[in-house]
């Protein structure tokens, strides 16, 4: 059975200038899904992947957040406000350089999601630990950020992502900055942390090998998708 849509993106348009980045693009993700989102320099991925994500806003077009428990929302036309709780409340974000706060503490630095929410420091930080134990992690949560390996580091901002047990996250070149054996490590962590828990992943790459990782490999070129592959693969947006 064919499981149900969480973004649902039609006709999706961003310029910047005499620039079109993104030209009418649409793409549906279903649950427990990963995505792979592939092109070269310039295509429009990462635009893409931050119009999904409710990071920035696009020209025209329609984006519907369905998240497990929660009625279909529209994300274009949101105020900036409103995305940054969308943001917060439905979506995990991973990126190439973690962007962890160096002066926290790894458990703190996991544990911010939820004190954003409104959450006890007590207990965010007790299901942060829980997080960073299930990604091998147990023992390391007083260590700062810069006491961590890359890899460790970036399992750190996977946890960051889960905390909240967000439905979508979005990963943005997550092992872009790691050696081969420790990018198949974390890319294994972060596959655990979303497919394997039932959640979606969506992420921009330009290894080959994370893509065939994934259930579903996207291409974008010239600010459209070109080709949408894997067993999941559903309505693209070349037009």
């Amino acid at each position: 059975m064919t499981s149900s849509a969480v973004l649902t993106a039609h006709g999706l348009v961003k310029s910047y200038g005499d620039l079109r980045a993104l030209d009418d693009v649409s793409l549906t993700i279903r649950a427990g899904e990963s995505v792979a989102v592939m092109g070269p320099s310039g295509s429009g991925k990462t635009t893409l992947l931050h119009c999904l994500a409710a990071v920035i806003a696009p020209d025209a077009g329609s984006i519907v957040l369905s998240a497990p428990g929660a009625a279909p929302r529209e994300l274009v036309g949101l105020s900036e406000s409103e995305r940054a709780r969308v943001r917060r409340e439905a979506l995990g974000f991973v990126f190439q350089q973690h962007l962890l706060l160096p002066e926290l503490t790894a458990v703190e630095n996991a544990a911010l999601p939820l004190l954003l929410t409104g959450a006890k420091r007590q207990d965010a930080e007790r299901h942060a630990a829980v997080w960073l134990a299930a990604l091998g992690l147990a023992g390391l949560e007083e260590r700062r950020i810069g006491q961590l390996s890359g890899g460790q580091a970036q399992r750190v901002a996977i946890a960051r992502a889960q905390v909240t047990g967000a439905p979508v996250v979005f990963a943005d070149e997550p092992t872009g900055a790691l050696d081969s054996a420790t990018s198949a490590e974390v890319l294994d962590a972060l596959l655990h942390a979303t497919t394997g828990q039932g959640r979606t992943l969506v992420v921009v790459t330009h290894d080959a090998d994370v893509a065939r990782r994934c259930s579903r490999t996207v291409r974008v070129s010239d600010g459209r998708v070109v080709s949408d592959t894997g067993a999941a693969a559903s309505t693209g947006g070349a037009r």
